[in-house]
């Protein structure tokens, strides 16, 4: 299977690297500084699943030309445009895009840009970082990609992704007919996690050891009806073992918008914040938590972007 993978960054990284042990023909297409450091130090990824550090074939945009069977999106989403030009020169008939992008509004976008055929549903479970000297480092024993077709269909194309990931070290990965059922439970858990990281600035245990395991379940049990008004309920097993870690005083568990946001990154506010919204309002669920962590959320873009974040003194 040829794969294509955009950006060779903690997700990117850590899947394409595991996808190439697996035996894929697997490309990466990155920008020049990222192109320049695989070229030089090859991929290094760093796991308790094993480490690997090897030579990895590298695209630049204008490089880029059809041919492959799948193409692996790995981006932020608030980088989704620039994606998509990216990729559209790799794209022709037989490509398939597995997109593992956090929330569910690419979805539409990557269906209009290239057809509704062509876009499978993913989601990855990972805790993972693209460390200064640009290793890859897995912080966690998550490890997970789930994909799918949006129309349930089990594909030769997923099972054949399925078969070959099957063979990769360091990789659970499952093909599902639920897959947007999947992506919604995702969502429900990762909003949660969202709107505790953008009000209060802590991990969940953290949170909850400041007393706020009964605010963290509110939030979820708010996701969860939203969920549901739009077709997905969520399982009770889901929803207890969401409570049981929102519960966690020992948790560690953050998400990578708390770690953007404490190294004065961009974040996916809009993506996953500003989407819950939308889909509250629409299904008629009290939106005043999601309505708060957004404009919080959004006054930190602004700040950030007018440079009167505060620098971290020594």
């Amino acid at each position: 299977m040829r794969i294509l993978v955009l950006g060779a960054g903690a997700l990117g990284g850590y899947f394409g690297g595991r996808l190439l042990q697996a035996g894929a023909e697997v490309t990466f297409l990155v920008r020049p500084g990222r192109r320049a450091r695989l070229e030089r130090e090859g991929l290094v990824i760093e796991s308790p699943f094993g480490n690997l550090r090897r030579p990895v074939p590298t695209l630049s945009a204008e490089e880029a030309v059809p041919g492959w069977d799948l193409v692996l999106l790995a981006c932020k989403a608030y980088d989704l445009p620039s994606a998509i030009a990216a990729i559209r020169p790799a794209v022709d008939g037989r490509t398939a895009i597995l997109p593992v992008l956090n929330g569910l509004s690419h979805l539409d976008a990557l269906r209009q840009a290239f057809g509704p055929g062509a876009v499978l549903g993913g989601l990855a479970k990972i805790q993972a970082t693209l460390a200064p000297d640009g290793t890859v480092r897995h912080l966690n024993d998550w490890r997970y990609l789930t994909f799918g077709e949006l129309d349930g269909a089990m594909s030769p194309r997923v099972q054949a992704l399925a078969g070959l990931s099957a063979r990769a070290p360091g990789l659970v990965a499952e093909a599902v007919p639920d897959i947007l059922q999947r992506m919604w439970e995702k969502l429900v858990h990762l909003g949660t996690s969202a709107i505790g990281t953008v009000l209060l600035r802590a991990n969940v245990g953290e949170i909850v050891r400041a007393g706020g395991a009964p605010f963290l379940h509110r939030v979820l049990e708010r996701n969860a009806a939203i969920a549901a008004a739009h077709g997905h309920g969520m399982p009770e097993r889901f929803l207890a073992e969401y409570r049981a870690l929102f519960a966690d005083p020992g948790s560690a568990y953050a998400t990578s918008m708390l770690r953007d946001l404490e190294a004065g990154g961009r974040i996916e506010s809009d993506h996953i914040l500003g989407f819950l919204l939308d889909a509250a309002r629409r299904a008629g669920v009290p939106a005043e938590i999601h309505e708060a962590a957004l404009l919080h959320a959004r006054a930190y873009e602004a700040r950030r972007d007018a440079g009167r974040l505060p620098v971290a003194r020594g």
